[in-house]
């Protein structure tokens, strides 16, 4: 059973972090190639959505598996911990893009009637709309990063996984 939570535990965050990988592929590729950045940021906000619904349901599934791992006593190493401060950041971290950068990203499209292009440059909900895309864009950063780290840590199951670096 510990080999099929490791498996598990493999498969949700090789899922979320490739996704976040493919995703910067499919906002560059959505820029340039769609006729307009209204048209272009509509497919970018559904992809990042879905992008957040998958990371969340793969952190859920890695973070409960990573507990059961350490209950049943089977793989308790001290990297396990480490793991679970990361998989909570990255799930922090998603909850937070997901649930609030987007929706005031949002909610500054809507009143700016839908089209953040077609709004003066000036304007504060334009703004507004350009410092969250940043946040937005750090938040994404933050998390591939942190999965990166932990898609290195995963694999680690006994003291020899390390002396092998000595």
């Amino acid at each position: 059973m510990t080999l099929v939570f490791r498996i598990v535990r493999l498969i949700a965050l090789a899922i979320w972090v490739g996704g976040l990988v493919f995703f910067g592929f499919v906002a560059a590729v959505a820029f340039s190639t769609l006729p307009d950045a209204h048209s272009a940021g509509s497919v970018v906000r559904g992809s990042l959505v879905a992008l957040h619904h998958i990371g969340l349901t793969a952190g859920i599934v890695y973070l409960l598996v990573t507990l059961a791992l350490l209950a049943t006593q089977r793989d308790s190493h001290p990297v396990r911990g480490a793991e679970l401060v990361l998989v909570i950041a990255m799930l922090v971290l998603t909850s937070y893009s997901q649930f609030s950068v987007i929706r005031r990203m949002e909610k500054d499209r809507i009143s700016l009637g839908g089209d953040v292009t077609k709004a003066p440059a000036d304007a504060p909900a334009v703004l507004n709309f350009n410092h969250l895309h940043k946040v937005s864009e750090r938040v994404e950063g933050t998390v591939l990063i942190l999965g990166l780290l932990l898609l290195g840590m995963a694999p680690v199951h006994g003291r020899e996984d390390f002396d092998r670096f000595s």
